[in-house]
């Protein structure tokens, strides 16, 4: 299995320089990764070097409303546009989770709605973060998901203090949920090896949202 085409490289610390966005990019080229995702403030850089270093097939994804979801819908709708307009091709978008809890649904669907007209046809991934959630609420997002017209729910943000990231479990819901409404589905968070990655792909996904691409890929 050519594991690098599920792969989004992964790095979203907040201290992350410009050498490391560059060794990253490197990889992304050398490995053939599918996609690099990156903070918003190094999509602009991250199409250049691409650009420059022959790498422009990688996909170039950015987070929105990271890592809370607590970002009014406005906030949220000017980062997409920014992120679109610096060379992003992809969105993911952090949920609100306290909307989520609380059954605000209309709320869900419509800043999902709006964000997605707001990528301007790009493909809008949905982070649920699955470690705050349980079973029926992990599902209950999904079907927002699928009625504000997203391309994709993601499990996690990777920043939950203590948490797990993407279980098999929790992708496996996930992909039965969307799969009838073709939408996909994205796993992030603590996968860092290759057996992780196929118990992934296995139970339904079909990107990989990780740091420790170079090391799935080595096997």
């Amino acid at each position: 299995m050519e594991l690098n085409k599920y792969i989004e490289h992964t790095l979203l610390k907040q201290n992350a320089t410009r050498e490391e966005v560059k060794k990253l990019l490197q990889e992304a080229r050398e490995y053939r990764f599918l996609g690099v995702c990156v903070n918003p403030c190094n999509v602009g850089f991250a199409k250049r070097y691409l650009k420059e270093i022959g790498a422009d097939y990688v996909k170039i994804v950015t987070v929105i409303g990271f890592p809370l979801g607590q970002s009014t819908t406005e906030i949220k709708i000017l980062e997409t546009v920014d992120a679109i307009k610096n060379g992003a091709d992809e969105i993911d978008m952090v949920i609100n989770g306290g909307k989520l809890k609380d059954g605000e649904y209309d709320y869900i669907t419509d800043e999902i709605s709006k964000i997605k007209f707001a990528c301007q046809g790009h493909n809008l991934k949905v982070i649920l973060e699955t470690d705050l959630l349980s079973q029926d609420k992990i599902k209950k997002a999904c079907e927002l998901c699928i009625k504000g017209g997203a391309d994709f729910v993601k499990t996690s943000t990777g920043f939950v203090k203590n948490g797990v990231g993407a279980k098999a479990e929790d992708v496996k819901l996930m992909y039965e949920t969307v799969k009838d409404a073709g939408l996909q589905v994205k796993a992030s968070g603590g996968i860092r090896d290759k057996e992780a990655a196929l118990k992934m792909i296995e139970a339904g996904a079909v990107r990989l949202g990780t740091s420790s691409g170079v090391a799935i890929c080595q096997g």
